[in-house]
């Protein structure tokens, strides 16, 4: 047989446990091109600017219209 937990535990402390395991927003940087903010390491959404060049076609100033 399996060995067996010897008393339950509440929900409570199973959520204190679980507390650090929710994703985190990393931090977000300015885009020097367009100033909107934006992932670090990443293209602009925006403007699709990564390290003072087009990486990205962007959608442009009227955002894809």
């Amino acid at each position: 047989m399996p060995p067996l937990p010897k008393k339950r535990y509440p929900k409570a402390r199973q959520g204190k446990r679980r507390s650090h395991l929710a994703l985190k927003l990393g931090g977000l940087t300015r885009c020097p091109q367009c100033r909107t903010m934006r992932r670090p390491h990443h293209a602009c959404p925006v403007c699709g600017h990564y390290k003072g060049r087009t990486a990205v076609e962007g959608p442009g100033p009227n955002l894809g219209e």
